[in-house]
């Protein structure tokens, strides 16, 4: 009889230590499940490159992207450009209800998130503007050379109002015969938050 009860405590013995064993194992487990749980949950950034090359399918959807701020707009940096592999892998960041970017953004390393959205240029956009631009020297007031940062992006090459409007309607001529479509599509983020990543 004795021996059966050495027998028994010897087997309890050994089913606690492999349940103490495999508690261990789950709380460690558990530990390296919580890092990468808070891993998954930091969304990667998109690079410049690779959202322009794929804009027309992320339309109107919340984007993350990070690039090197090359410009803010001078009327109080209420908006950034973000730069890629070169000036004219450029995307246009508005600050919306952010209300401006702080100046430290420029030339830092920027992580953005926000909305993607679709600016269409087509013939009723080109009328509008010049209907703007007639008012504007009737006014004496001067006319619009645009912000170089952003036609570099767009790759605009004319100066004057009336060169970039018929600058796009000559790429817009060159689109629908390649595409069928009559306008030109560009791309900007409407930002909800933005953190300066590398100074």
């Amino acid at each position: 009889m004795q021996k059966y009860n050495i027998s028994i405590n010897y087997k309890m013995k050994t089913k606690l230590m492999m349940l103490f064993a495999a508690a261990t194992m789950l709380v460690a487990c558990g530990g390296n499940t919580t890092k990468n749980k808070a891993a998954e949950e930091a969304v990667p950034a998109i690079e410049i490159d690779a959202l322009l090359a794929d804009a027309a399918t992320m339309t109107g959807q919340e984007v993350v992207i990070e690039g090197l701020c090359t410009h803010a707009c001078q009327h109080g940096a209420t908006k950034i450009f973000l730069m890629g592999s070169n000036e004219t892998k450029t995307i246009r960041v508005e600050a919306c209800e952010l209300g401006a970017f702080k100046q430290e953004c420029v030339n830092s390393i920027v992580r953005v998130t926000g909305k993607l959205v679709e600016d269409r240029i087509d013939e009723a956009y080109l009328q509008a503007w010049e209907a703007r631009s007639a008012t504007e020297k009737e006014h004496g007031e001067e006319g619009e050379g645009g912000c170089s940062t952003e036609k570099a992006a767009r790759g605009e090459t004319g100066n004057s109002v009336a060169e970039r409007i018929a600058d796009f309607r000559a790429k817009i001529a060159a689109e629908k015969e390649a595409t069928g479509k009559e306008y030109l599509a560009f791309y900007h983020v409407d930002a909800t938050s933005y953190e300066i990543v590398e100074e």
